[in-house]
């Protein structure tokens, strides 16, 4: 009612509020039920209703707060058997405002002012299953990486420089903000949501509630939040945030409800490559728990899991080899919890591993049994967990920190450094890898030829189609990344057959194709920008040499132990920055063996927070690239084995004995040796860039793909001959 003009206007609210005919509501309380955004103090006074039988009858009245409404809606007025929303949703919403309008329906009921939608399932995966993609539910971004922030009357996702092209692109910017995680004027979350606490608890006096489900949040995040939130107040006894973990159910899951797909349950099988058993395995665990006086190690991650116990899956997480479960050790026990529906063909094998297994869902009941134990020697139990690995409901059920031994885990390591056996297994399937991209890109560049075009989409399936024909192929070891012209340009691009992007490879074009595979006894990920046409521009040269120069720098280098990754990133673009270009994303990850594709702890980065050292037996990525958006992308990556640059160093780290004493002053150096088996396309090369010792590095690398890969090839066939020109010696002149 508008009191001075004697007019009415419709009340713009997202769900009717029912209350008892008697029940009053304080201004503060009615704020969480409607919208208060522009209005005017001095001119509106709003009227909070109830529904009593057929009556509507008014409680109370109050004014709301200025500038609080975005938007004009009708108010419908329900009856009281259908305005509130009910938790088993019959209907899934449909589009993103219809998502966000139901899910601040159930902020009413479990009293939220905004709630956290991370990417991540119980283990913190980076590739989720598809039941626990509830980010993408929610947002519509497709991206593996990103956590998407829903307040009252704003929503907004958080994303690194891999996906800003690709969220600027899916997300409905009339409902969705962008926030470029890792620029240097994007708050983090903490801080974004730790501000906006502050100032409802200033103007409402009461904390801001943060929901979140506590099994998809990282340990160490909630610590981060909840410090960010205590910073903000300078009472200790008052709280301007607090964190509601406690709801039965995934707010996503009930607007999802029968849409969700249903939860992961492939069967594990037993990894015949691991160069280790489990006992050996548990025994250096259990080594390191003496040492650090821990009682009982909790492996949340799944690949940590699949590592420890020999184990693979194929369907839980597409691309990567694991299974949903959790690993437990104590001093006396060896669990797997998982469904056990998982291991009903490898029970056997379990047995005489000595491994118990127990239910999925027992992992917390185990912890808090174990806390409630005394051990014969410490008296006390001690919990290990790695809290940036393992989600915050396993965090919270150890109350006291010195029953807390948070740091990585012995397993991280242990599964970062390949032994013998692993490491050869890599070996082969980068060479039969190569023998798949040979017999592909022959025929790619055949069809651009002759004239005929190729979607982004069709290259995908005929590049896993020539990968599967290799003995031990499992799957791809991530979605192809095949993209067109400008789609280069978006780093993790994927072609969809209905969708508006997808592109068409023709002699005009280049295309950046990121793929690789998984294979019982390795994992491969190789980078390369093709372009099969005549037309290639001098810039687009320039560019391309710029990258492969730093990709042999970073090839070349040689260095001492105890680097960490950051401090060689540099080398890796200084043939960019020599011409003021640069690129976004990290040069280098690990990668596990027959694992993910992705693997910590170590890095090649220009983000110096990774401090962890580059070790023998390691492998990471060699990724250089440079890319401009709505034109093209170029990235040139091989895999890379560290080694020692002494060979008898080498020896003794395969027989597992100390490495030989060095003089006083004398230092153990290591270098990088290639794995990746496929080359790199020369009349794409500015030869008045590359030195000599450059353009040497290129002929020998050529010489040691044909000679591992050509055997594999039917002499005279299509492949066999691509192969032989693409590693014949460069031209110099």
């Amino acid at each position: 009612t508008n009191r001075s003009m004697g007019s009415y206007f419709i009340v713009p609210c997202r769900k009717l509020l029912l209350i008892s005919p008697l029940q009053r509501l304080s201004l503060h309380q009615a704020m969480r039920f409607f919208p208060t955004r522009h209005y005017s103090l001095q001119k509106y006074t709003v009227f909070a209703a109830a529904v009593c039988c057929s009556n509507l009858v008014l409680s109370s009245s109050f004014s709301l707060s200025p500038q609080h409404h975005r938007r004009s809606t009708t108010t419908t007025f329900l009856s009281s058997s259908t305005a509130s929303m009910s938790s088993s949703t019959t209907s899934t919403p449909s589009t993103p405002e219809k998502k966000l309008m139901a899910l601040r329906q159930l902020f009413d009921q479990h009293n939220l002012d905004c709630y956290i939608v991370p990417s991540d399932d119980p283990h913190l995966s980076e590739y989720t299953p598809e039941a626990y993609k509830r980010r993408q539910f929610i947002t519509e971004f497709g991206g593996s990486a990103g956590t998407a922030l829903i307040f009252r009357e704003q929503a907004k996702l958080w994303t690194d420089s891999r996906y800003y092209n690709e969220a600027n692109l899916q997300l409905d910017g009339d409902h969705w903000d962008l926030m470029k995680q890792g620029l240097p004027e994007t708050p983090t979350i903490s801080n974004y949501i730790a501000d906006a606490a502050k100032e409802h608890y200033e103007s409402y006096k009461k904390p801001f509630r943060i929901g979140m489900d506590p099994f998809v949040h990282a340990a160490s995040f909630c610590k981060e939040l909840e410090k960010a939130l205590d910073e903000k107040i300078d009472n200790e006894d008052d709280k301007c945030g607090i964190l509601e973990t406690s709801l039965t159910n995934n707010l996503i899951d009930e607007l999802w409800g029968e849409s969700r797909p249903a939860l992961p349950n492939a069967p594990f099988r037993v990894h015949e490559h691991a160069g280790k058993t489990v006992a050996e395995k548990v025994k250096a665990v259990r080594e390191q728990m003496a040492e650090k006086k821990a009682t009982m190690a909790v492996f949340s991650a799944l690949d940590d899991v699949a590592y420890l116990f020999n184990i693979r899956a194929q369907g839980d997480i597409d691309t990567c080899p694991v299974g949903m479960a959790y690993g437990v050790i104590t001093n006396d026990q060896v669990m797997l919890l998982c469904d056990k529906e998982k291991v009903a063909n490898i029970q056997e094998y379990l047995n005489e591993a000595g491994i118990t297994v127990k239910p999925y869902d027992a992992v917390l009941d185990q912890i808090k049994e174990h806390l409630e134990t005394t051990d014969e020697n410490t008296k006390r139990p001690k919990i290990w967990i790695d809290t940036t690995r393992s989600n915050y409901a396993i965090r919270s059920l150890i109350q006291e920190d010195k029953q807390l031994l948070d740091c990585q885990t012995a397993v991280t390591t242990m599964k970062a450094c390949k032994n013998a056996v692993e490491m050869e297994g890599m070996k082969r399937a980068h060479v039969v890898d190569g023998a798949a991209m040979a017999h592909f890109i022959s025929w790619l560049q055949e069809q651009i030829s002759s004239g005929k075009k190729v979607s982004e989409v069709e290259i995908d399936v005929v590049l896993r189609n020539y990968r599967s024909q290799q003995p031990g192929y499992i799957e791809d070891s991530f979605p192809t990344i095949a993209g067109v012209g400008s789609n280069g340009a978006i780093i993790h691009y994927r072609a969809k057959e209905d969708s508006d992007l997808m592109k068409y490879l023709d002699a005009e074009s280049s295309i950046l194709i990121d793929s690789g595979g998984q294979y019982t006894y390795g994992t491969t990920d190789v980078t390369r920008t093709w372009h099969f046409g005549e037309k290639i521009s001098p810039e687009f040269k320039q560019y391309y040499t710029r990258v492969l120069k730093g990709n042999i720098a970073m090839d070349s280098m040689i260095f001492p132990t105890n680097t960490p990754g950051f401090v060689l990133d540099v080398f890796a673009r200084k043939s960019l920055w020599d011409a003021q270009l640069d690129y976004g994303h990290g040069t280098g990850h690990g990668v596990g063996a027959a694992l993910n594709v992705h693997e910590g702890p170590q890095s090649i980065s220009p983000r110096w927070g990774n401090k962890e050292f580059l070790k023998k037996g390691m492998v990471v990525s060699n990724e250089p690239g440079y890319y401009e958006d709505g034109n093209f992308g170029i990235r040139i990556e091989n895999l890379l084995e560290i080694t020692y640059v002494n060979n008898d160093d080498n020896l003794a780290y395969d027989q597992e004995k100390e490495l030989s004493v060095k003089p006083s002053g004398k230092k153990t150096f290591l270098k990088f040796q290639k794995l990746t088996m496929i080359p790199i396309q020369k009349n794409l090369i500015d030869l008045e860039l590359m030195s000599s010792t450059e353009l040497d590095w290129l002929d020998a690398y050529h010489q040691e793909v044909w000679e591992k890969v050509s055997p594999l090839l039917e002499e005279g066939s299509s492949a066999y001959q691509w192969l032989q020109r693409s590693c014949d010696k460069i031209k110099r002149t």
